[in-house]
């Protein structure tokens, strides 16, 4: 029921080419991280992660080719993403900033950011979309239990993009925490932040199917 062993090295080598390019969840992430620390960023990489469970789950029981097949079901749930991250971007830029004042970080809220990576990437139908095209190259269906091997391979990528977006959570919050040495920086990291949370709604509004 499982794959060849050389199809599954096959398979790490090519998600773990995906995984190092930068798309919109590692954008994400790095954002998080940027703002608020590296744990900040390793706690919204794992709510991301949760979401992808999500999808590659409803990969597995066919759920996901429902979804794709649908297009006012496509389009419900990219125009609630969209509309998500813009409300977390717009709501970043409004925020009067406390750390621009008195160089204290406000209390972090671990949990609301793990909540919001979850509902992030679950209503991003175009990582369903992604899902439903690059698992089932690696599947043999010979072997059976196709949806069992879907969700085996789904799991492998998860655990891998947990790795890849943890070390980009770090990298970023130890870049971050430099930068904000600087006041100018730290004056300015809202409208980044804010910024690129935006232009991510607006990106998954405008674009079509493709790539997550």
């Amino acid at each position: 029921m499982m794959p060849e062993p050389s199809t599954l090295a096959v398979f790490a080598v090519a998600a773990v080419a995906l995984l190092v390019t930068p798309g919109p969840a590692v954008l994400y992430i790095v954002a998080r991280s940027m703002e608020q620390g590296r744990w900040a960023g390793v706690v919204s990489a794992l709510g991301v992660h949760v979401g992808t469970l999500v999808h590659v789950a409803a990969a597995a029981l066919g759920l996901s080719a429902l979804l794709v097949s649908s297009a006012l079901a496509f389009a419900v749930v990219k125009y609630l993403g969209a509309v998500y991250l813009v409300y977390l971007g717009v709501r970043r830029l409004l925020a009067r900033d406390a750390r621009a004042e008195s160089g204290a970080a406000p209390p972090r809220s671990l949990r609301r950011l793990f909540a919001q990576g979850i509902v992030v990437n679950i209503l991003n139908p175009k990582t369903a979309l992604f899902f439903l095209a690059f698992l089932p190259q690696f599947v043999d269906a010979a072997r059976g239990e196709v949806g069992l091997q879907i969700l085996v391979l789904g799991m492998i990528f998860v655990a891998l993009g947990v790795v890849s977006d943890g070390l980009y959570a770090i990298a970023a919050g130890t870049a971050g925490g430099w930068l904000k040495r600087d006041g100018r920086v730290l004056r300015a990291e809202r409208y980044v932040t804010g910024g690129v949370f935006v232009g991510l709604g607006l990106t998954a509004a405008f674009a079509g199917h493709g790539r997550k």
